[in-house]
């Protein structure tokens, strides 16, 4: 009686892990080309991208059922990727290079755009602060939505909307398409 029993848990412990295995699989396939894209556009280095998803993908799939609805997966595995990259700065020591020999490096490893309209889009989203750049980034590089942006960021939608909103500004400001306010003294 105890082998027929064993049995019949070994059966249940296969089935479990193979649903599992099927659902992490469908995870992947889903969202890994939109990570990607983000994680390249996050570490500017390939090999650093792809060590990030890997490391974001293993802590997934050992965090796979604290998952509860297939249709927060996306921001679920983009907030574990995020943090993921945040671990990598704590623990690595980078060696520190010229800004536009790294821009320049990025350029041909990864294939972006080199037209100058291009270049200056990406040295203006360089110059946003943190907080603006990287709903910026999740929108427009994720496809996320404000609700999602707000999720993953733990901000509230209006805080992300706002961010947007300042981000864009900014981002034309930058790029001379919106003349900057003149501070002075009332009166000049």
């Amino acid at each position: 009686m105890t082998d027929s029993s064993n049995e019949i848990d070994q059966d249940q412990v296969n089935y479990t892990m193979m649903d599992k295995k099927r659902k992490y699989a469908l995870l992947i396939e889903a969202h890994s080309q939109d990570l990607y894209k983000y994680a390249l556009w996050l570490c500017k280095d390939k090999v650093m991208a792809e060590d990030v998803m890997q490391e974001a993908f293993l802590r997934a799939w050992k965090s796979l059922d604290s998952l509860r609805e297939a249709k927060a997966a996306k921001g679920w595995l983009f907030t574990i990727f995020r943090r993921e990259h945040a671990r990598q700065f704590e623990r690595k020591q980078f060696d520190y290079k010229d800004v536009e020999q790294m821009d320049t490096i990025a350029d041909a490893h990864m294939g972006y755009d080199d037209r100058p309209e291009a270049f200056a889009l990406r040295n203006a989203l360089v110059k946003l602060p943190q907080e603006y750049r990287e709903p910026l980034e999740m929108q427009v590089l994720g496809g996320f939505s404000c609700n999602e942006i707000a999720s993953i960021l733990d901000i509230s939608s209006s805080a992300v909307m706002t961010r947007l909103f300042r981000a864009r500004k900014k981002m034309r400001q930058i790029l001379g398409h919106e003349s900057m306010p003149q501070l002075g003294v009332v009166g000049d």
